[in-house]
């Protein structure tokens, strides 16, 4: 039974009351943005006027974002801590609909800048007051080809309520109304499949169980599979949608546009992963042979290569691992991990109505956040390191950055986060206490490169598969869907796995896919990670100096600048290859210890 969260202790809850203190000073920022957007209001149609109009509406503008970043984060972690609480509920969907309120007062911005005149705009940088701006002109001048008139903006901005509706139905069908059937679990009792526990199951020593989770999760799908179809079809028409009302060649382009990330990049991660498929079957024959199985099955995935081992990690010793573990990334990057772990920075436990999983959040005037539901075990020590990579990156881009450029892009999100995971898998694997427990861990960091490299890029290659099709006009239906994934787990996973019919229904479990073109930046992100924590174990005097660097450069340069000075080059090959080599090194240890 869980406890509620008024049971929990204080110490293992973060403090959203650094942020505010009552309901009052929330009320009174609810107040300052609207009437903010009363003053912006005032300079449509005259922005590009004077130096000052631009200057004002810019100045304006900053000030709303760093309001409603505040009000946002806070309302949505407060619902967070119980998604029951129906006045949290509220607060959260007033800030939802304020920021859908702001992208449309604020959409004459961008095309009343890019109207202006070239020689005009220059005179006007030339301003001091506009010199912290130049690089958000400069950014916006960039979408010129893309961006339309301040009417059609302001139609589009106004669309992506409706634009929502197939993720949010969606969302409703496979999280509020869809009900899994009763299976036995390892104690022969009768227990409700959900998607809490279906993970769990997969998990399962027992092989019926992990059968019977597997097969009744997907059999409920199936009963579902036009609505999801259609559901996932609306999506792709939306992103297709959008690109081409901007002029884009394809919604692909579309979405790494926003980047500075060239199509190759997202083309080499497939093909690179591609030509090293071979490693990944070997893992899977090895995982057959550990396992003792005559056949290994999609439901066999998951499960663990040394049955007896139950790794225990409670949080506080997890906290002393963390520490050691990321000793190669020197005092200043430990103290502020320290930091998250002394001034309740981490809201630790499960309570009732706390929302799942575990994310790193905050605004830019508050320190970072991460909400945990930490369970004492492997899976729990890792995701603590590696959302603590999130706020360590969020926290030096916020103190190196102004607001304006303190947002680091999605491309290079999942890097730091990736990095700890790593620098902790090698401080554990050099102090494993015995060959099960050293088999564990292989094991354990195996299936991080199974699911986030290999996988991820099965699912960016099923969605650059399907955006293809619906732009040559072609119809996506559930067979079509069904067919599309189930030969790409046939081609990824290899000739020694059974590749069960039932797997063909598994992209319509992936809320992903809803975030068009968002997964390869996974696989993308590991990659990096592997070349970075690679350079700094391996003692080169630089290498710590410049991932911190890259860590303080928050939003105020691409992606791919940024990731190069850090030390990889993400339009090579080779980024993606120094990855997959380390895969295939652990897959041959692997081998040795059977």
């Amino acid at each position: 039974m869980l406890e509620n969260r008024n049971e929990i202790k204080d110490e293992f809850k973060w403090d959203l009351e650094s942020i505010y203190k009552n309901e009052d000073e929330l009320n009174k920022d609810f107040e300052k943005i609207k009437n903010l957007l009363e003053d912006i209001k005032k300079y449509k149609g005259i922005l590009g006027e004077s130096e000052d109009n631009l200057y004002q509406t810019l100045n304006l503008y900053e000030q709303i974002s760093r309001l409603a970043e505040n009000t946002y984060v806070y309302t949505h972690m407060k619902q967070h801590e119980d998604t029951r609480d129906t006045k949290q509920q509220s607060l959260s969907g007033k800030s939802d609909m304020l920021s859908t309120q702001i992208g449309t007062v604020t959409s004459f911005m961008i095309p009343e800048i890019i109207s202006i005149d070239e020689e005009k705009m220059n005179e006007y940088l030339n301003n001091d007051k506009l010199k912290p701006y130049k690089k958000l002109i400069d950014q916006i001048l960039r979408k010129k080809p893309y961006t339309l008139s301040p009417k059609e903006e302001e139609i589009l901005a106004m669309s992506s309520d409706v634009a929502n509706v197939a993720e949010n139905a969606f969302d409703m069908l496979s999280f509020a109304d869809i009900k899994f059937p009763e299976i036995e679990d390892e104690k022969g009792e009768k227990v409700r499949l959900t998607h809490g526990n279906f993970s769990k199951f997969l998990q399962s020593k027992n092989r019926e169980v992990r059968k019977n989770a597997f097969v009744n999760m997907y059999d409920t799908y199936t009963k579902y599979k036009n609505t999801f179809a259609a559901t996932l079809e609306g999506s792709v028409k939306r992103e297709i949608f959008y690109a081409k009302a901007r002029n884009y060649d394809s919604a692909i382009q579309a979405s790494l546009f926003e980047d500075d990330i060239n199509l190759s990049v997202y083309d080499n991660l497939i093909e690179v992963i591609a030509k090293n498929l071979d490693t990944m079957h070997k893992y899977l024959k090895l995982k057959k042979e550990f396992l003792r199985l005559d056949e290994i099955h999609m439901y066999d995935m998951y499960t663990p290569l040394v049955e007896k081992l139950d790794i225990k990690k409670p949080y506080e010793e997890a906290k002393e691992i963390i520490l050691k573990a990321l000793k190669p990334l020197g005092d200043e990057y430990l103290e502020l991990i320290q930091r998250a772990f002394d001034e309740k920075w981490i809201d630790v436990y499960e309570n009732e109505g706390k929302k799942g999983g575990a994310y790193s959040w905050g605004s830019y005037d508050s320190h970072p956040f991460i909400l945990l539901n930490y369970k004492d075990d492997l899976n729990s020590l890792f995701t603590l390191a590696h959302e603590l990579g999130h706020s360590a990156h969020s926290y030096y881009s916020r103190k190196n950055q102004p607001y304006l450029y303190s947002h680091y892009k999605i491309f290079v999100a999942e890097v730091a986060s990736t990095l700890n995971e790593q620098l902790l898998m090698d401080y554990m694997l050099k102090n494993s206490k015995s060959d099960d427990e050293r088999v564990y861990i292989l094991n354990y960091y195996l299936e991080q490169f199974r699911t986030t490299v290999y996988r991820q890029t099965m699912f960016a290659e099923f969605e650059k598969i399907i955006h293809e099709k619906s732009e040559n006009q072609e119809t996506l239906t559930n067979e079509e869907f069904c067919n599309i994934y189930y030969d790409l787990n046939a081609k990824y996973y290899g000739k020694d796995v059974c590749v069960d019919d039932e797997i063909g229904m598994e992209w319509a479990r992936v809320p992903h896919f809803y975030s068009n073109f968002y997964v390869y930046k996974y696989a993308t992100g590991f990659s990096a990670a592997a070349t970075l924590s690679h350079n700094i174990l391996s003692g080169d005097s630089n290498a710590v100096d410049k991932y911190l660097e890259f860590l303080k450069s928050g939003g105020s340069e691409y992606p791919l600048n940024q990731l190069k000075k850090a030390g990889v080059d993400m339009e090579d090959e080779k980024a993606i290859q120094i990855a997959l080599d380390t895969f295939k090194e652990l897959v041959d240890e692997l081998e040795k210890s059977k």
